[in-house]
């Protein structure tokens, strides 16, 4: 099947084109300019705004004071370049990063590592992506804001809730084997329309493969199905912005959206890890809409925090201002 409307989606490369456009132009403005900024952007914090922020720093930046060995192999800010002719660029997350390190002294060196992390790193490292810390572990995943432009879209719904069908959907990317077993389950249900849209088909399972949906085709549904993929559940940011209900298990990776923090019942509806109890929970939350409603409320108070560009700024630098601290490179 021709998955036609997601290869002809003209906003995608838009995006993309600007993207690369303030990228490229920030890129080439001197250093010694956003360090000469860096100070009166975050001295004109409020006190409410200042814990708002060191919060969030200490939620992402969960590493140890530590001296980093061999900090001489490390990356210096400065040789931090743009990776022309690299057949894998990984440019969004160069742009993401290059972004917050350009405020510091470029003799600094740090560890990174980009793509989808679900394992901890040896040493402390900037990440997209980590597996949840238990409560108050440390970790050497040190969370930035990368690969933003694919992960971090917001929509407004036109549709209410009670106004939409009494059904979930969902349409991933099926490779791995929870993403299986879902399709297992639920293809063909009639409270579900669930399928796949990569075309490579495994274990001939051809009848799993359905045409792609745009956004304002899914919001039509009650439900939205939020499982993790590779790491994190991609849609799971642009479903917490609508008015419909995100529907997942808790968990296990987490972003600079903080899926961690996030409250079953609260912000989303959990199901179980075999994902057995999906059908009795859409039924529940269809014959409760207020309760519905109420998560949806919920949802819409969290993403608020990640629509401050400024705030998001400001909690990006103190992630880095306290990396660099904690391996004694500046006071």
């Amino acid at each position: 099947m021709s998955n036609f409307r997601y290869y002809t989606q003209w906003m995608k490369p838009v995006r993309k084109i600007a993207f690369y456009v303030r990228g490229f132009c920030t890129y080439y403005v001197p250093k010694a300019y956003y360090r000469a900024r860096y100070a009166s952007l975050t001295n004109r914090l409020s006190e409410n705004e200042r814990k708002a922020v060191d919060a969030r720093a200490a939620y992402y930046n969960r590493m140890l004071s530590t001296s980093l060995h061999n900090l001489h192999n490390l990356t210096s800010v400065q040789d931090f370049k743009y990776p022309h002719g690299k057949k894998k660029k990984f440019s969004t997350y160069f742009f993401d990063l290059y972004g917050s390190l350009k405020y510091f002294p470029e003799h600094y060196r740090f560890s990174y590592l980009f793509g989808d992390v679900t394992e901890e790193p040896e040493m402390p490292a900037f990440v997209k992506s980590r597996p949840i810390p238990a409560e108050g572990a440390h970790s050497n995943s040190v969370i930035l804001k990368l690969n933003k432009a694919r992960h971090y879209l917001f929509i407004k719904d036109s549709l209410s809730f009670r106004e939409k069908k009494d059904m979930i959907v969902s349409r991933n990317c099926v490779r791995q084997p929870h993403r299986k077993r879902w399709l297992e389950m639920y293809h063909g249900h009639p409270m579900c329309n669930v399928g796949q849209i990569n075309p490579d088909v495994q274990d001939g399972h051809q009848e799993w493969l359905k045409e792609y949906m745009t956004i304002p085709q899914q919001l039509k549904y009650k439900f939205i199905c939020c499982i993790e993929g590779n790491d994190v559940a991609t849609n799971l940011k642009w479903v917490m912005s609508s008015n419909s209900l995100a529907v997942m298990p808790r968990p296990k990776y987490e972003t600079w959206f903080m899926e961690g923090s996030l409250i079953p019942g609260y912000h989303y509806v959990e199901i179980k890890e075999d994902y057995s109890d999906l059908i009795e929970k859409m039924k529940y939350y269809i014959a409760r809409p207020d309760e519905a409603e109420t998560i949806i409320r919920h949802a819409h108070e969290y993403i608020r925090q990640f629509k401050d560009t400024r705030m998001e700024k400001l909690v990006s630098l103190a992630v880095v201002e306290k990396y660099f601290r904690l391996t004694g490179q500046m006071e």
